[in-house]
């Protein structure tokens, strides 16, 4: 099966799958849609922490994978419990496992003692990434019309990456190896993956007027161009968190972070633009709009 086939297929069986999560199950603060983040999160640092590996910096993928749930798990659980405030209770469970990170290991002898540095660097960076950008998605479920505006920055972020994808295939061939990390990427595809979310956002508006209604507060009053901001930095950080994952793994000397997505490579090189750009959604979408009041 060629590349081209397993990436449509893919998408073709993706995007709706994603889409059903969020609408058709948004039970209890879309729980399900938060069980699938804390999940993809872990995964994601079980194959971060093979790359940190290729460097030296060893830790069990088993204690990464739980490090990367941990703060999403805390976002979930926040939400669940409504009243309890989000950043005390993740900020508890960030100092815990820090905590276990630097203190598991003191009585450590040897070999073991001599691998402490690079075992806490590497479980503080699977905490990090890409569970504490991923459980923004989480905090996105406590807004007013939740379902509507997950699945319009999900839809965003998705449709960015196959116009950049698509341009890049027609327009891309003169103007690549601009980033050294990425060489195969092209201005044409950057440019596609940029105007693919603003493109979702700008039509959201229209779709959803009541989601994406402008906030008083907001600096932009036209909720238009309000919404082609928001795309604009969502599609941007977007490609900046492919390329973060594509200098990692050019560093690990790795081609793909992992098997588990078909046509995709890893869990990590699919959810690497969605992870960076969910904070900036998440407060962009809070600055321009008043969907989450």
């Amino acid at each position: 099966m060629g590349k081209i086939v397993r990436r449509l297929l893919v998408f073709a069986l993706g995007v709706p799958a994603v889409g059903a999560l969020v609408l058709a199950l948004p039970f209890r603060d879309h729980l399900a849609l938060s069980v699938a983040v804390v999940a993809f999160s872990a995964l994601g640092a079980a194959e971060f922490a093979a790359m940190l590996a290729g460097r030296g910096l060893r830790i069990g993928r088993g204690e990464a994978a739980a490090l990367g749930a941990a703060v999403p798990a805390a976002a979930l659980l926040s939400v669940q419990l409504r009243d309890y405030p989000s950043p005390l209770l993740i900020g508890a469970v960030v100092s815990a496992v820090a905590g276990w990170l630097l203190l598991s290991r003191v009585f450590a002898r040897g070999e073991r003692l001599d691998r402490y540095a690079g075992e806490v660097a590497a479980g503080l960076s699977c905490l990090a990434y890409p569970g504490m950008f991923m459980a923004w998605i989480v905090g996105m479920t406590r807004w007013d019309g939740s379902g509507a505006a997950i699945l319009t920055f999900l839809v965003a972020v998705f449709g960015g990456d196959s116009l950049a994808w698509l341009t890049g295939i027609l327009f891309g061939k003169g103007n690549r190896g601009i980033v050294h990390a990425s060489p195969n990427k092209s201005v044409a595809g950057f440019a596609g993956g940029v105007l693919g979310p603003v493109i979702v956002c700008v039509g959201a508006v229209f779709i959803l007027p009541g989601v994406f209604a402008v906030s008083s507060s907001s600096p932009i009053p036209s909720a238009p161009a309000a919404a082609a901001v928001l795309g604009l930095l969502t599609g941007l950080a977007a490609i900046l968190g492919d390329l973060a994952e594509s200098a990692f793994k050019r560093s690990s000397g790795v081609k793909d972070s992992g098997r588990f997505m078909l046509g995709r490579g890893g869990v990590l090189d699919s959810i690497d633009s969605i992870a960076v750009a969910a904070p900036v959604f998440f407060f962009g979408f809070g600055l321009l709009f008043a969907g989450n009041h």
